[in-house]
C-alpha cells in the first residue's frame, strides 16, 4: 500500500480501493440479500428494525435520511409509520430519502416496490448529495462498517441534520458476555459463510461481512466516534446481548 489504509474484513487495503471491493460485495448479494437475513438472524433482524422505527417515531412532514437504504426495508416502515401519524393528526407528507452507494442494492429495492414517501437515489454516506442542515433525522443501519471513512460518514450525518436532528445507528457489536461472544463468533465463522455458499452460491461474501462486524469499534469507542463529529445526548441500547446496538445522538 501507498496510502492511507482502510479495513476490508481482517484485512487492512488501500484506502482508495475498498469502496469498489464494498461495491463488489454487494452486487453479488444484492438480489438475496433480505432473505440471507432472514436466514443468517433467524429473523431477527426484523425486530431489531422495528425498535428502531420505534425510537425514531417518524411524523408528518419531517425530512429523513435512510444511508445506506439498500432494500428500503428501514424507509418503508419510516414511511408508512409517518402516515399513519399524518392520518391521525393531519400535517405535510413525510419524505424518506434512501441513499445507497450501490446501484443493485437500489434497484432490488426498488422492485420490491416503493411508497410515496420515498425518493432513492445512489450516493456515498461520505458525501451525500444533500444540502446542509436539510434533514430532520439521520438513519444507517449495517452500513456504517462498510464505509472507508467512519467519521467522514459521521460528519456527514451531522451536516446534513438539522441543530438538534435525531441520529440513529443501527449496527452489529460487540456481546456483552465472553460465552455470547465466544457462541457468537462459533456461529458467525462456521454457519454463515456456509449459508451463504448454499443459499447465494457467494461464501467469499459473506465471510467478509463476518469478518467486518469484527474490526467495527465495540459500542463505547464508535459512541466516542460519534461525539467527535459534533453530537450529545449519545448513548447506546444493546439488542440481543449486544449482537447489535442502536446507538443514537442529537446534532448539536
Amino acid at each position: 500500500m501507498t496510502g492511507p489504509s482502510a479495513t476490508f474484513g481482517f484485512r487492512d487495503v488501500d484506502a482508495s480501493e475498498k469502496a469498489g471491493m464494498v461495491r463488489g460485495v454487494f452486487d453479488r448479494v444484492a438480489k438475496r440479500y433480505d432473505l440471507m437475513n432472514d436466514l443468517m438472524s433467524g429473523g431477527v433482524h426484523r425486530l431489531w428494525k422495528d425498535a428502531v422505527a420505534a425510537r425514531l417515531n417518524p411524523q408528518p412532514g419531517e425530512v429523513i435520511v435512510d444511508c445506506a437504504g439498500g432494500t428500503g426495508d428501514m424507509a418503508r416502515r419510516f414511511s408508512k409509520m409517518a402516515r399513519r401519524a399524518q392520518e391521525r393528526r393531519g400535517g405535510e407528507d413525510a419524505k424518506v430519502f434512501v441513499v445507497d452507494y450501490n446501484a443493485e442494492m437500489i434497484m432490488a429495492g426498488r422492485e420490491k416496490g416503493s411508497l410515496p414517501e420515498m425518493a432513492w437515489t445512489v450516493g456515498d454516506a461520505q458525501r451525500l448529495p444533500l444540502p446542509d442542515g436539510c434533514a430532520d433525522a439521520y438513519v444507517i443501519s449495517f452500513g456504517i462498517r462498510n464505509v472507508t471513512d467512519i467519521s467522514a460518514a459521521l460528519r456527514e450525518a451531522r451536516r446534513v441534520l438539522k441543530v438538534g436532528g435525531r441520529f440513529l445507528c443501527l449496527e452489529f457489536s460487540r456481546p456483552t458476555t465472553e460465552a455470547l461472544r465466544a457462541a457468537y463468533d462459533a456461529y458467525s465463522f462456521k454457519v454463515i459463510p456456509e449459508i451463504g455458499a448454499r443459499v447465494a452460491n457467494d461464501r467469499e461474501s459473506y465471510q467478509y461481512l463476518v469478518e467486518s462486524i469484527r474490526r467495527f469499534p465495540d459500542q463505547k469507542a464508535f459512541a466516542a466516534l460519534i461525539s467527535e463529529a459534533g453530537f450529545g445526548q449519545v448513548g447506546w441500547t444493546n439488542f440481543s446481548g449486544g449482537v447489535a446496538a442502536l446507538h443514537s445522538g442529537r446534532a448539536i
